[in-house]
């Protein structure tokens, strides 16, 4: 599982854009409009939230940085020593110091403007506080603008680094440049590496995954190494030897013994000699490649003692941890890439030896024994010479033997093709699988068509048993519905009991339109239009009789149908005559009845009084108190109006037709403008 993923760091901004960001949130997220008649407390509220929302932004924003951006001294040395290589360490912690110290002076700034706006005695003093204090934060962040320049290149440079986990199973391939590593890389993993007929084309570490026993080995392919002294070396070759130190990996250390590269055997044999401790208590497999241009026996008597020699430090490397190995060859192998001749050779060699040697370090630490505890295996001891096989139940074994001859007999359709002649010559006949009740019926030939109807429609097996389970089931409705369908009929009943029976079927259609008339509104109750009651049968005195006759006082019911109907005039209110006095008795008795109509009020209008007045119930004791009260609660809310007045920056929606663009004869052309 990969542990370091620095392509989630977040992006660096350079000075500028940072200054901006911060700057346009802080006029985004606070307010932004203030007036002078403001009380002072108001005003240094105003300021000082400017300020302390700036430095958190900052604050927030740094920490970030400092935050994702890993600790060298906190993660993997391997991953230590390559940023180290890559980037400068002392660089790299600076950049991150001066950071560090810039949130710290931002904070200190801020708590000491906050402090000073306290005492904020003016608006204008207030305002060039908050703008010193932006200002000096603003300088703060200019300053730091290199180093932050120099994470983002890092954050870049970092993101494209690969995924290396320093903990699983690893197989590692360093040598020579042009010696065939990319090329290894390219057969025993899917991994893309370019390459080409020269050296140096592989600058940077290379990824790959390949798989050996159900299990995931991840392969590194390194840039080339030069035979030179340790000061010498350059960035490349600085990689190489940081995962070479590092890593636990088996080791393929590539060598050309056709001399293609450019490089003869014994410049690499030194490089192997210069290198050797960076192997040790690892799993080493020295790998003669090109063996199609130059095999490992026609070389010469030196370059073949020298090969000799380095074999012999192999075996040495591994001897401690991992054992001495069983034959010299899992040491030294020779492999094509061009022909692919033993690649899988070399790959399941440096795979097994690596998975033997991690598998003797488990062995051998306190782990183990927790394990092993855990675990007990019963050997009984045998009590006499009698011999107890092992007791398998008689049917099991008939059934493992019958289940082995079928295996034996049977034959699968392709078996029976290929012996009748094979495909196109044996056509495989599926009637030979139908279950039918007489073997000879499988060879009829049944008609698709018959007398003119599909033979299929009709055949069904079970057609009598579902055409009486039809026949059941109709039965059973057919009499459900009767029993629902049963009324009670009137000629079996005697005169008194068909009376009873009448006034029962009335009484329950009266309730039935009594529940709809309740469920209805008001509007659409039904009425009876005038032109359906030309007779005058639906009357007051009608309805008036109906109800005596029932035992009822029908008094109220006609005054409320005489009250509801159209025809009655307007009659001029008791209670008006009363109010007006002496207005009502001037007014000359002439006048003719439209005016009347015109200056008579209806009984629920009322009139307008001054707002001075004390209606009962409101609780003044006189129209003094209330008109005083009217003034308190106008004042009290006078300010709360004043400061809720529309400013600059409330958010308004303007005239949506301007007059100016729609005023005025309109001229030929278009009127997208408008």
């Amino acid at each position: 599982m990969v542990q370091y993923n620095f392509k989630k760091i977040t992006v660096v901004p350079n000075g500028k854009d940072f200054i901006d960001i911060i700057l346009s949130r802080t006029q985004r997220q606070t307010p932004t409009v203030v007036h002078k008649g403001y009380a002072i407390s108001r005003l240094r509220q105003f300021y000082m939230r400017k300020v302390k929302y700036t430095q958190q932004n900052f604050h927030e924003k740094l920490s970030t940085i400092i935050e994702e951006f890993p600790r060298l001294d906190d993660i993997h040395p391997f991953y230590g020593d390559l940023l180290h290589v890559l980037y400068n360490k002392d660089h790299y912690k600076l950049a991150l110091g001066q950071i560090n110290t810039a949130r710290n002076l931002i904070s200190k700034i801020s708590k000491d403007y906050v402090k000073l706006l306290k005492y904020g005695d003016s608006l204008y003093r207030c305002k060039s506080l908050k703008v010193a204090a932006l200002g000096r934060m603003c300088t703060v962040i200019k300053r730091i603008s290199p180093s932050l320049a120099y994470l983002e290149q890092i954050r870049q440079h970092m993101a494209r680094l690969p995924s290396i986990d320093p903990n699983t199973r690893t197989v590692l391939i360093c040598g020579y440049p042009n010696v065939g590593k990319s090329s290894f890389m390219n057969k025993i993993t899917r991994a893309d590496v370019d390459v080409q007929p020269y050296a140096f084309t592989t600058k940077s570490l290379f990824v790959g995954h390949t798989d050996y026993k159900y299990l995931r080995y991840q392969v590194i392919d390194t840039p080339g190494i030069l035979d030179r002294p340790f000061e010498d070396r350059n960035i490349i070759e600085m990689c190489s030897i940081t995962a070479l130190a590092h890593l636990r990996a088996a080791v393929l250390f590539f060598l050309d013994i056709s001399g293609s590269c450019g490089y003869s055997i014994a410049q690499q044999a030194a490089l192997f000699h210069s290198i050797k401790s960076l192997f040790m208590n690892k799993p080493l497999i020295i790998v003669c490649n090109k063996t199609d241009l130059q095999p490992l026996e026609s070389i010469s008597e030196e370059d073949m003692k020298l090969v000799m020699e380095m074999k012999a430090e192999a075996l040495k490397a591994v001897m401690a941890p991992g054992g001495e190995p069983e034959t010299d060859e899992g040491v030294l192998l020779t492999m094509s890439t061009l022909t692919e001749d033993g690649i899988s050779a070399v790959k399941n060699a440096a795979c097994e030896r690596l998975l033997n040697q991690r598998v003797e370090l488990k062995m051998k630490t306190k782990k183990i024994n927790d394990c092993m505890n855990r675990f007990h295996v019963a050997m009984p001891k045998p009590r006499d010479q009698k011999e107890r096989p092992p007791c398998i139940p008689q049917a099991v074994l008939e059934a493992k033997a019958k289940q082995a001859a079928e295996q034996e007999k049977r034959k699968t359709e392709k078996d029976l093709e290929n012996e009748n002649g094979g495909a196109g010559v044996y056509s495989a006949s599926l009637r030979k699988n139908y279950i039918l009740s007489n073997e000879e019926w499988k060879a009829d030939i049944m008609p698709e068509i018959l007398d003119g109807h599909n033979v299929y429609d009709f055949v069904d097996p079970d057609i009598l048993l579902r055409l009486e389970e039809l026949e059941r089931e109709e039965g059973i409705k057919e009499a459900e519905e009767e029993d629902d369908d049963f009324e009670m009929d009137g000629k079996e009943l005697t005169p008194e009991e068909q009376e009873a029976l009448a006034e029962i079927r009335k009484k329950k259609s009266l309730l039935i339109q009594q529940h709809r008339i309740k469920k209805s509104t008001a509007e659409s109750r039904p009425t009876v239009p005038r032109k359906f009651d030309k007779e005058r049968r639906f009357t007051s005195q009608r309805m008036g009789r109906q109800l005596s006759s029932l035992g009822l006082d029908p008094s109220l019911a006609m005054n409320r149908a005489r009250s509801k109907s159209r025809g009655r005039k307007r009659e001029r209110s008791p209670d008006r005559g009363e109010y007006d006095n002496g207005d009502a008795m001037d007014m000359d008795v002439d006048q003719p009845n439209k005016k009347l109509r015109l200056r008579s009020t209806s009984r629920s209008r009322s009139k307008s009084r001054p707002p001075g007045e004390v209606v009962p119930g409101e609780g003044f004791k006189d129209s003094a108190q209330k008109v005083k009260a009217i003034k308190l609660g106008k004042k009290s809310v006078k300010k709360r109006n004043k400061d809720a007045r529309r400013g600059e920056a409330d958010r308004v929606i303007p005239t949506l037709k301007p007059k100016h663009l729609f005023s005025g004869k309109r001229s030929i052309g278009k009127t997208q403008r408008r």
